[in-house]
């Protein structure tokens, strides 16, 4: 596999408004890194970012990773129960008919993970939503039997990083799982443009990759950077460090994942496993 000659890692976002003109946290942010150094540019919109990303797309030069930190997967048995085929792609395309997101950020990530539910069965696998909220099938908190519901509460690699937040919450700090449901009808329009495969379903050796990443494997390095916004330092040193592996050779392992349901269902997180790597390209 040759390496990368740009990496971009997003850090995304499941807000209901625009975020604020000043760059904030809690918002969208881009890392960049190639042979000219590493920026940063922040987004109050998931519709810019995408425009901004699909045109990345377009007009690259050399081969090009894009890192989203939300789930693009559920655990084994989802996808078939929800759409009839056990495929995250499946989901995805659902997801892009489904579930409304307006240029202003207003979505219906909510309403959907309660149709989810009451499809499901109406007790889960989706929790939290704010209390303003009336949606009975869609619990404030997390109050699902997920046994009973025949569906794990969380995927295989969540094994190798159990800081991950579950996919299935929602709200409040770490709703990795609403970021999710706004971000994967996103990966299904990138991943109809040519040249663009998403890991781990799709081979590696495209001119365009989309992977999911989690930012926190480099928690100690974000920590000592003097960057008062983390999103910000976090995009910014994850796209530097996988840029770096990848120019050295050391990025090939980091794509190493378990065979099905990770690669049809599930999903990887780029570099579980790998925090050591991360930390020090050069080791």
């Amino acid at each position: 596999m040759s390496g990368f000659d740009r990496v971009i890692i997003a850090d995304w976002s499941a807000a209901s408004a625009l975020s604020p003109a000043r760059p904030s946290a809690n918002a969208i942010w881009l890392g960049i890194t190639d042979a000219s150094g590493t920026r940063t540019q922040y987004f109050r919109s998931r519709a810019s970012a995408e425009a901004f990303l699909a045109d990345e797309i377009t007009a690259r030069q050399g081969r090009l990773l894009i890192g989203f930190d939300f789930p693009m997967g559920y655990p084994a048995g989802f996808a078939a129960r929800l759409t009839g085929v056990s495929s995250a792609r499946a989901v995805w395309a659902w997801l892009s008919q489904e579930l409304t997101d307006a240029p202003d950020n207003k979505n219906t990530r909510f309403e959907t993970a309660a149709r989810i539910n009451a499809t499901l069965g109406g007790a889960g696998p989706f929790w939290g939503r704010p209390r303003s909220l009336p949606l009975p099938a869609l619990p404030e908190t997390k109050a699902v039997d997920y046994p009973a519901l025949g569906l794990a509460e969380r995927r295989q690699v969540e094994t190798l990083v159990p800081r991950a937040q579950p996919v299935w919450k929602l709200y409040t700090t770490g709703a990795a799982g609403g970021q999710g449901l706004v971000g994967q009808p996103m990966i299904h329009r990138l991943a109809t443009r040519p040249g663009v495969a998403v890991w781990p379903f799709d081979q590696v050796d495209a001119p365009v990759v989309l992977a999911e990443v989690y930012p926190s494997l480099l928690a100690r390095a974000v920590a000592a950077d003097p960057a008062p916004i983390k999103d910000e330092a976090q995009v910014r040193l994850l796209s530097r460090a996988l840029w770096h592996l990848s120019q050295t050779g050391g990025l090939q392992p980091l794509f190493a994942t378990p065979g099905a349901p990770v690669t049809t269902e599930e999903g990887w997180i780029l570099g579980a496993g790998h925090g050591p790597q991360l930390e020090d390209p050069d080791r």
